[in-house]
């Protein structure tokens, strides 16, 4: 693979020997699994091993506690009160976990749009499927001009029989902040719920769910907080708590205790697995914050300016537009891909880039012009010589 490498050294990041990625690899997709730094995984396998060494004593005597401090550290990072959040494996799983608890009727419509993550519109597909409720797509514009633009078209789509909007804080495919919480005041003020998919957001942007307002909010914690695989979290409104179930029920359900809510009773156990991922998200936090003297605003700042210069490079290297202004980027971008690359199918473009460039990088087909697109992620890790190479290896495709 490397002997057809364009001939370009790459200059690497003194942060990247924190984590454990393959320094032959350009890894500029962050955004889809995160990675998770060395100190952090170590502090992993202690737990790990506090587990394995006395599995009853763990379980019986120790779990709850760490969980417990775990959660706690969590709510204060994203803003929230602890006795609202609950850990679940994934954002997907938040999602599900709310979508099949509510009770829906033939005449209820579920709003969602058309930058909907793909995982979590097949929950709503499937919902509608087994209730007859109707999926309503708000058509977002791309490229588009400002946030006003998705609160408009979302607003339109609202009628008296939403029950429930269904909205990304970040989009997957496009790398869109969503304006969440406007979007949220609005659709309450209409009686419409939301369930925010906020799976990129925790450790992207700064978070305060109390000031979002939203009636559920999931998110991740294995992507831009850098916590391990399995983490992330569901926040639930208090009064809106004894509905929402988990998608395993388990002893919480008929547990006699009366010191926490049947929500967390049930969700903090839903049968045995490893929850060592959970009990790390503190250790994540603190690294993460450590790792730059101005802390998370530091690196929140560091990595947008980082993916706004690295858009602006692909796109005047490939002489293609902008598709958003700076502010509704976060630490990823999308860059469309110029006309003679458009026949090409997403996977096979990205298999390329990797087979005979070393660049592991995000490649998406989208439903309109322009019909493929390229998003780039930003961590700390990451370097504008790595952009540099992808703006050549594109190049050089296009030639």
């Amino acid at each position: 693979m490397k002997d057809e490498r364009i001939n370009f050294k790459l200059q690497s990041s003194s942060f990247q020997q924190l984590w454990l990625l393959d320094s032959s690899v350009t890894f500029l997709n962050h955004g889809s699994f995160g990675a998770c730094p060395k100190a952090v995984l170590s502090a992993q396998q202690r737990l790990r091993e506090q587990l394995e060494n006395e599995p009853l004593r763990f379980f019986g005597r120790e779990w709850e506690g760490l969980l417990d401090d775990a959660r706690s550290k969590l709510a204060e990072f994203v803003g929230a009160d602890a006795e609202n959040l609950v850990f679940v494996p994934n954002a997907t799983t938040g999602v599900n976990s709310v979508l099949r608890s509510l009770i829906f009727h033939p005449e209820d419509e579920i709003l969602t749009t058309n930058h909907e993550y793909n995982a979590c519109r097949n929950a709503l597909d499937f919902i509608a499927s087994r209730t007859g409720a109707r999926v309503v797509v708000a058509k977002i514009p791309f490229p588009l001009e400002s946030p006003q633009q998705i609160l408009d078209a979302v607003i339109e789509r609202v009628s008296p029989k939403t029950r429930l909007a269904l909205l990304d804080h970040v989009t997957s495919q496009t790398g869109l902040i969503f304006p969440i919480q406007e979007l949220v005041k609005q659709l309450q003020e209409r009686g419409v719920d939301t369930l925010v998919d906020g799976a990129h957001a925790p450790g992207m942007l700064a978070l305060n769910l109390s000031e979002i307002g939203a009636t559920y909010y999931t998110g991740n914690c294995h992507k831009w907080l850098c916590a391990p695989k399995s983490a992330a979290f569901l926040y639930v409104q208090p009064d809106k708590q004894p509905e929402i179930r988990p998608l395993t029920i388990s002893h919480g359900a008929n547990s006699p205790r009366t010191d926490k809510s049947r929500f967390q009773l049930e969700f903090d156990w839903m049968g045995t697995n490893d929850p060592t991922a959970y009990m790390c998200v503190p250790e994540a936090i603190a690294f993460m914050g450590s790792l730059l003297s101005g802390g998370w605003d530091e690196l929140r700042q560091r990595n947008h300016q980082l993916a706004l210069q690295a858009r602006q490079l692909l796109c005047e290297a490939l002489n293609v537009s902008m598709l958003c202004p700076d502010e509704m980027i976060g630490s990823m971008a999308v860059v469309p891909m110029p006309e003679v690359l458009e026949s090409r199918s997403f996977m096979s473009l990205r298999d390329e880039l990797f087979d005979r460039f070393g660049i592991q990088v995000q490649v998406v087909p989208w439903q309109e012009k322009p019909k493929l697109l390229v998003r780039v992620s930003a961590q700390i890790y990451n370097t504008l010589e790595q952009y540099e190479y992808l703006a050549k290896a594109l190049k050089e495709l296009c030639c």
